[in-house]
């Protein structure tokens, strides 16, 4: 079932980023939201391609050495790899706190379109309510 979900993955990367190319092509004068929608089928696409052909891949190599697959499986489940995965995750949600807001900075004090500005505020307290839910939710757990 996986191998199959892959393959459409694949297909439906190709798609999109054939279709992403073609608009470019073939779109004279786009208006709105046009502009940027090849683009974002190109980038959708292309990681989606990307996404589907490398479980392809891996699931292939891995067919063929069942001891690695095997570790391979061992290592994803080690708690000292969890626990290194998890502090890694932590680390980076600290810092992104502060890229995010010297980015938010930044394009208030550039003048941009106000409309991106207020996407990237929404998109910053979504990820602190998340963070505030979470942490609420597991200090009820623990």
């Amino acid at each position: 079932m996986k191998k199959n979900l892959d393959c459409v993955l694949v297909l439906i990367g190709v798609l999109l980023a054939g279709a992403g190319l073609l608009l470019i092509r073939y779109l004279d004068t786009p208006q709105h939201a046009m502009r940027a929608l090849p683009y974002v089928c190109i980038g959708v696409g292309c990681g989606t391609f990307g996404h589907g052909m490398g479980n392809l891949i891996s699931r292939r190599a891995l067919k063929n050495a069942p001891e690695a697959a095997w570790q391979l499986e061992i290592d994803r489940k080690d708690e000292r790899n969890i626990a290194i995965e998890t502090r890694a995750k932590a680390k980076a949600y600290d810092r992104m706190t502060f890229v995010f807001g010297a980015v938010m900075l930044s394009f208030a004090l550039m003048g941009v379109e106000l409309t991106a500005v207020l996407l990237l505020v929404f998109a910053y307290l979504l990820v602190h309510g998340w963070g505030i839910y979470y942490r609420f939710k597991y200090e009820k757990e623990m």
